[in-house]
Order: C-alpha cells, then sequence, then structure tokens
C-alpha cells in the first residue's frame, strides 16, 4: 500500500503511476522516493504491463525535491545524507533503467528534480501553461543526482541554457530544449498520452524492452561511477553554508545573501 503515489491499471496493461502529493506539489520526499522506486521496479518485472505513464495530481507535475526533506539531511549524520542521495539516485535511475516505455504526462510546472523526473521519461507530453526550471542554484543547492538525465536529454550546449541560472522556462522552450516532445492544449493531453501508448501495443514486450536495453548501452547514461559522483556532490551541497543559508531564507520569506 503507498500513500504519496496511485496507481490505476486498464485492461491492456498500461498502468498509469499517480505523484499523489498535490498539497505539497508532488515534492519529493524520502517516502515518495522509496514508494517510486519500488513500485517502478515491480512494475518493470510484471509481464502483463506493456507501458507506464507517469503523471501526477494537482496543479503541478513535481516541484523537485521538498524543502523540509533537504533541510532535514542538513543536519543530519553524514551517512544519513549519503543514503538520502543515493535514495534520490537509485529512484532516478530505476525509472530511467524501466524495461517498459515510460511516458511523461505534464500537466503543470516542473522544478528542479521535477525536470529529472521528465527526463528518464522516454517522451513527455505537456500542456502550454506548464513551466520549467533547474531552480537549484537560487537555493545554493547544484542540479546533481539528476545531472546525468537532463544532460543526456537536452545534450550539453542546450543544457548550459538553463542548468546554472534557475531561470524559468516555458513549454515551447522546454520543446526546443528537447525536455518535450510536444506541447498539447488540456483537453488534449490524454488523447496525446494515447497516442505515444498506443503503438506499443503493436509491439513484442521483450523487443521494447531489449530496443529500450540497446538505447541506453549506446547513448550516455550514468554508470556506477558517475552516480556515485552525483551522489558525492549532492551530499557536499547539502553540507555547504550557501546551501542552508538559501533554503532558510526560502523558508523565512527573506532574500538569500547572495541576492542582488
Amino acid at each position: 500500500m503507498t500513500e504519496t503515489i496511485r496507481l490505476d491499471r486498464d485492461g491492456r496493461g498500461v498502468v498509469t503511476l499517480w505523484l499523489a502529493r498535490s498539497e505539497k506539489h508532488n515534492a519529493l520526499d524520502a517516502q515518495m522516493i522509496s514508494e517510486i522506486t519500488q513500485v517502478i521496479r515491480h512494475l518493470g518485472q510484471e509481464q502483463k504491463v506493456r507501458a507506464v505513464v507517469l503523471a501526477a495530481e494537482g496543479k503541478s507535475f513535481c516541484a523537485g525535491g521538498d524543502l523540509r526533506w533537504m533541510q532535514a539531511n542538513m543536519t543530519a549524520s553524514s551517512e544519513e545524507r549519503g543514503a538520502s542521495a543515493r535514495a534520490l539516485a537509485e529512484m532516478l535511475a530505476a525509472v530511467d533503467a524501466c524495461p517498459k516505455p515510460v511516458i511523461g504526462r505534464v500537466q503543470g510546472n516542473a522544478f528542479g528534480g521535477g525536470v529529472g523526473m521528465i527526463s528518464v521519461c522516454d517522451v513527455a507530453i505537456a500542456v502550454p501553461a506548464a513551466r520549467f526550471g533547474l531552480t537549484e542554484t537560487k537555493l545554493g543547492l547544484t542540479p546533481a543526482t539528476i545531472s546525468p538525465y537532463v544532460v543526456a536529454r537536452m545534450g550539453a550546449a542546450k543544457a548550459r541554457r538553463v542548468f546554472m541560472s534557475s531561470r524559468l522556462f516555458d513549454a515551447a522552450e522546454a520543446v526546443a530544449l528537447d525536455l518535450i516532445a510536444r506541447v498539447v492544449p488540456p483537453e488534449a493531453l490524454d488523447a496525446a498520452i494515447e497516442a505515444e501508448v498506443a503503438p506499443y501495443l503493436a509491439c513484442a514486450p521483450g523487443a521494447v524492452a531489449e530496443a529500450k536495453a540497446l538505447l541506453r548501452l549506446l547513448s550516455s547514461h550514468p554508470d556506477s561511477g558517475l552516480q556515485e559522483a552525483t551522489i558525492a556532490a549532492l551530499v557536499k551541497r547539502w553540507e555547504s553554508d550557501e546551501a542552508r543559508d538559501g533554503i532558510s531564507a526560502f523558508f523565512e520569506r527573506t532574500p538569500p545573501p547572495w541576492a542582488l
């Protein structure tokens, strides 16, 4: 039984995994990270599952990492910080490596780790009103564990446009950056998702899984060394004065020391 996500299944083997912390803008905390990891791994092994739709309840797709969760990690022991960063990295890796096609249904804003969640989908469709941003540096953090997937999705040259500045960008620019495949009106979103799902139902499931594995082999995806480096980078930021000041400023609704 899960509390932060829920599943809808249809008779064709299509499963919709809903992020269900709408009151927190579907921000990722320890429980949600754990539940997504366990469920996506299970779905990947279910023979009857043909495709997974990653969707979200409420107005936001995913606001990124829950700041209370990050704040707690900054005061935790080094072992606890490392375990939390590793859990986040392993969740992203689990979605990225899922042998089923994963289609992102982006009905609202995605920031920070939410952009990372989109980047580990095989394809993502968004609505025009959605806004996006790698907002970590504004808080004294870095997009560490999501970085291999974001760069793999956008390419380094395009990622440089948004990776370090915390600048928000609209859905049209998300398409230009290759984060989003296309943008459709809200009333057409479900039909667009169905158009992505339907072709897979005519394909051999084992061949789809092996084709996806081959694609990952031939393209850029994090190996164990790179994953360890991103975990260390996230822990280092959690331990920094900038992260403490940035997150404190967020909760106190005051400008951080570096803001001009």
